[in-house]
């Protein structure tokens, strides 16, 4: 079971209880983080994309991976981070089997990203990483031999979209994926299709759905 922390908010005094979030290791065993029971939450400032991961380590297989930082978000606005217990750490060992599909509700433009990392992870892409180089729009993710683009916008994917992350991915002779929030054209589906690139929409509760043929055949392997 995740551990159960109380938490005040130190801007409206309001209290909460937090309760860790689990996430599946490709072991199939559940990950964890440790809260620290005696830390005191921390506001969170400007956001830096190191500090929003911790290290954990699988108790089922031992594997080591980088997982989202406990943090609340408290009505009146203030983040808090919750504190754990080290910087790595031990988590109980679940029952193996495949790991289950990721679902991170996406509230945010971090959260989608987030729900792309942990599905990338389920395909057993486990350095995944900020891309060196800054898409046009969205954000861009990358790992040994696979690239991979985010739009949490509102805006429906283009032809455009599509082709510039393909042309990225064939300069660095990776795959590609495209993970968005808002869906994509037309257009931008049959353009995919022809380039044999993968696009999965991210719905309100996190979880990637193939939509269109290469990223049924790849969600189909990973399962």
């Amino acid at each position: 079971m995740s551990e159960s922390v109380p938490v005040h908010c130190p801007s409206c005094l309001r209290s909460h209880r937090y309760t860790a979030p689990t996430y599946p290791c490709a072991c199939g065993a559940p990950v964890s983080p440790p809260l620290d029971l005696d830390g005191v939450p921390g506001t969170v400032g400007p956001r830096a994309w190191r500090e929003e991961w911790i290290t954990l380590r699988c108790g089922g297989c031992g594997r080591r991976g980088e997982w989202p930082r406990p943090e609340l978000g408290c009505p009146c606005g203030t983040v808090l981070w919750i504190p754990v217990a080290g910087p790595e750490a031990s988590v109980r060992p679940g029952r193996p089997g495949r790991p289950a599909l990721p679902a991170v509700p996406i509230r945010t433009a971090r959260d989608a990203v987030t729900a792309a990392v942990l599905y990338l992870r389920r395909l057993g892409h486990e350095d995944i990483r900020r891309a060196d180089r800054r898409p046009p729009s969205g954000i861009g993710l990358a790992g040994r031999g696979v690239l991979t683009r985010v739009d949490p916008s509102a805006r429906p994917a283009t032809p455009r979209d599509v082709e510039c992350l393909w042309l990225t991915a064939m300069t660095e002779s990776s795959v590609c994926l495209y993970f968005s929030v808002a869906g994509y054209t037309e257009e931008a589906r049959s353009r995919a299709d022809a380039l044999g690139v993968p696009l999965f929409l991210l719905d309100l509760t996190g979880t990637p759905q193939p939509m269109n043929g290469p990223a049924d055949t790849l969600h189909a392997g990973g399962s």
